[in-house]
């Protein structure tokens, strides 16, 4: 039960101070509640025996005064300080969260959910939050402040009186030990659930436009309404066994109340203590509730956050498919590029997605990647970007194999520009300076002019300041796709990679942006893939794969010559060109 807080022992060392400060004015502060019920006897006895002045009492109500009011202090440092570590806990494992997730590549992100994900840097860490906050709170009122007020009863008042009233003490520990393992598992269902739940929203939202093209409107809505009644189902199992758990500790509460009461007042027919003794007594068994409730609330909030912890350590320990290499090599710059005898499987795959591709680009070279849909144009290129643990064969930069190469100096050279436009929920300046952050407005219109944006940009309503929406919403496909572009030009790569970035442009554009390509990448090197083979014609080199294998290459001249699928494809685009012309 208690494994959270050994698993947070980092944090409680890092922030020791803190939780020292904050522990001893709690202690503090129940030691200093003991006094008044005490003062309070004192003067219900000097008024029985008729001995109470008027400066006594004035002492007495002084003394209760002055007690409340040095709680009062002490109780705001030990709330700041715990509770503010809560905060803190969580902040810290918020950012370690983001930076594991930031660092994870795609195979990571193909066996996890968003929704799951989401669910974990939300609720699961505030549960573990909760449990360096509260979970402090209710771990010492429980253990320490029970003790101390137990220890006040027993010398000041009565150990008899005090041994009856903790009778239903080890009903509360066997209650214990049968709820604690059954809360934990029930939690972690329902948290899991509300990670699918989660996951089906985001996809609803994202989707919803699809779902309502093929008027699935309502199948959607009973897909979300069997997952909601799964997550309600499983939290209600949550709910049902607190439900039976906090009665437990009332009617052990309970009791030790009416057994403390009934034999009080039978010890004060003994004249074994006083009236004054039997309201202290009181007093305290009223003082003694709060920490035989906390026993319980102990048990919740360590389960709870020992399965949320559990969840989210999965998540941090995750070791990134694609690491850097424990001796890189620094390589200035990427002169030559080269696949030698390269095969490649993604780890979904049970075929071979490459097939022994062999490759040489040197620096300032534009390779054309063309072929059928799944002939594996996207994966040649993501080889580049070393998102995948390598398959057999060799894959060298500047002679170097890429698995020596740093993944921040790799990606430093890299623009890439995907198949699915990727916009932010910002502006469209702020969009393209995602590429180059700072960038002044004459370098973001040369970036955009260079993408063939600027007479789009015209049209919007705030110009470059204009809000794209999520995803890019308020834009076309052809505006998205060269808002991207602009964003991959400003940081002017070294090497360049347009996965069918072209798509959604017509010809007109399309040879407009090309051209700019040529004339402003004089020496960088370009990767294009394409379904449209005017847009690699100028391609120093043109690959044709068909099912991961390189069936056709040279260039657009000497493809031509050959008469394969390049020639017939071309010409039938040559055709189709002419007719809508």
């Amino acid at each position: 039960m208690f494994s959270v807080l050994k698993n947070l022992g980092w944090f409680f060392r890092q922030e020791k101070k803190r939780y020292l400060i904050g522990l001893i004015m709690l202690i503090l502060c129940g030691i200093g509640e003991l006094f008044p019920p005490r003062f309070l006897g004192n003067a219900i006895d000097e008024i029985v025996r008729g001995s109470i002045t008027w400066t006594s009492l004035t002492r007495y109500i002084v003394l209760i005064l002055g007690t409340l009011t040095v709680i009062y202090i002490i109780t705001y440092i030990w709330m700041h300080k715990l509770f503010g570590g809560a905060n803190l806990v969580e902040r810290i494992l918020r950012s370690r969260y983001m930076n594991q997730l930031l660092r994870m590549v795609p195979p990571f992100f193909e066996r996890n959910r968003t929704g799951d994900l989401m669910a974990r840097a939300t609720n699961d860490l505030r549960s573990v939050a909760n449990t360096a906050g509260f979970g402090m709170l209710v771990m010492t009122d429980s253990t320490v402040y029970l003790s101390v007020v137990l220890l006040a009863m027993g010398f000041l008042i009565s150990w008899k009186l005090t041994l009856a009233a903790i009778l239903p003490l080890p009903f509360i520990a066997l209650a214990m030990k049968i709820y604690g393992k059954v809360i934990h598992e029930r939690y972690t269902a329902a948290q899991d659930a509300f990670g699918d739940m989660n996951d089906q929203v985001l996809e609803s939202v994202a989707g919803v436009r699809v779902i309502r093209a093929y008027v699935q409107e309502r199948e959607d809505q009973r897909r979300f309404k069997e997952i909601t009644d799964d997550v309600y189902r499983k939290n209600m199992r949550v709910a049902k066994l607190d439900a039976l758990f906090e009665p437990t500790i009332r009617l052990c509460v309970g009791a030790s109340y009416v057994i403390g009461l009934a034999f009080g007042i039978y010890l004060v027919f003994k004249n074994q203590i006083t009236l004054g003794d039997l309201v202290s007594f009181n007093m305290y068994l009223g003082m003694m509730i709060w920490p035989m409730f906390a026993i319980g609330e102990l048990i919740n909030v360590m389960q709870r956050g020992s399965a949320s912890l559990d969840r989210v350590n999965e998540t941090l320990s995750v070791v990134p498919d694609v690491q850097d290499a424990p001796d890189p090599v620094r390589v200035e710059r990427p002169d030559t590029i080269e696949l030698r005898d390269v095969t490649f499987r993604y780890p979904t795959s049970s075929v071979d997605n490459l097939k022994h591709i062999n490759l040489t680009l040197h620096k300032g070279q534009t390779l054309g990647v063309v072929g059928r849909t799944g002939s594996g144009k996207s994966t040649l290129l993501k080889q580049l970007l070393h998102e995948y643990p390598t398959g057999t064969g060799d894959i060298l930069i500047s002679e170097v194999p890429i698995e020596r190469i740093t993944q921040n100096q790799l990606h430093s050279w890299i623009g890439y520009v995907p198949q699915e436009q990727i916009l932010f929920s910002k502006s469209v300046r702020q969009n393209i300076q995602f590429g180059k952050f700072q960038a002044e407005d004459d370098i973001i219109m040369e970036a955009i002019a260079t993408a063939a944006f600027d007479n789009d940009l015209h049209t919007l309503a705030a110009g470059l300041d204009t809000l794209v929406g999520e995803k890019g919403v308020s834009l076309s496909g052809g505006q998205k796709q060269r808002v991207s572009l602009a964003r991959a030009f400003i940081s002017d790569p070294e090497i360049l990679i347009l996965d069918d970035a072209l798509s959604a442009v017509d010809a007109r554009t399309e040879a407009r942006i090309i051209e700019n390509i040529r004339k402003q990448r004089s020496g960088k090197t370009t990767l294009i893939s394409t379904h449209r083979l005017s847009a690699i014609e100028h391609a120093d080199w043109i690959v044709v794969l068909d099912e991961g294998a390189i069936v056709e290459q040279g260039t657009h001249t000497q493809l031509l010559s050959k008469g394969g699928w390049y020639r017939e494809q071309f010409e039938r685009q040559q055709v189709e060109n002419n007719l809508s012309t």
